[in-house]
Parts: structure tokens; C-alpha cells; sequence
């Protein structure tokens, strides 16, 4: 009875490893350094950039680029003035294709 379960339990095992080997993130293909160093200096742009304005609320601004060029600004501001600078930092960035804004207005209380 042990041997069937674990016979049954290798041979699961052995089908879902292909599966879960090809289950990777899209983005970081490292096959090809060349396309994250670029994504992680489009990022790094974007944040300076971001940093140089000197706005407290553009602090609480992620940004993620994607293997295409594509930015995703995520976050918080206290402004709808912030957020519009920071879309329009991100889009007037070299390198940036599309600029996908999830930044949220939050006012302090």
C-alpha cells in the first residue's frame, strides 16, 4: 500500500516539474540581461526624476517597467496636481512606451 502511494506521489511530482519550471515571471528574462538592465534604468529615472521634484507626496509613488518599456506608477498623493506630474515625468521619460497610472489621491485628515 506504501509503495502504490508513493509510486503515485513520484510520478505527480514527476509530471508537474516541467509545469512549475515554465511557470517563471514574464518580465525577467534572463536569458537576456540586456532587457532587465534596461527596464531597472528606466525605473531608476523615473525616480530620480520623481526625487528631483521635491514633493513629499511623490515619495509614496512606486514605479515598475516592464521588458517593453511599459511604466506602472502605483501609490499615493495628496494632490491630483502630483499625480498628473508624475504621469507626465513618466511619460516624458527615454525609454518609456506606455505609462499605466494606478496612483490614488489620498488627502491627509
Amino acid at each position: 500500500m506504501k509503495s502504490k502511494l508513493t509510486m503515485s506521489l513520484f510520478l505527480v511530482g514527476s509530471l508537474l516539474g516541467p509545469v512549475i519550471a515554465h511557470a517563471a515571471d514574464s518580465d525577467t528574462d534572463r536569458k537576456h540581461p540586456a532587457a532587465f538592465v534596461k527596464d531597472s534604468a528606466i525605473t531608476t529615472k523615473i525616480k530620480a526624476k520623481l526625487a528631483a521634484e521635491h514633493m513629499r507626496s511623490l515619495a509614496h509613488i512606486k514605479v515598475d517597467t516592464d521588458k517593453d518599456g511599459a511604466v506602472w506608477l502605483s501609490g499615493s498623493a495628496k494632490t491630483q496636481a502630483d499625480v498628473d506630474k508624475a504621469e507626465s515625468i513618466a511619460r516624458d521619460t527615454e525609454g518609456v512606451t506606455t505609462v499605466k497610472n494606478d496612483i490614488k489621491v489620498h488627502k491627509e485628515k
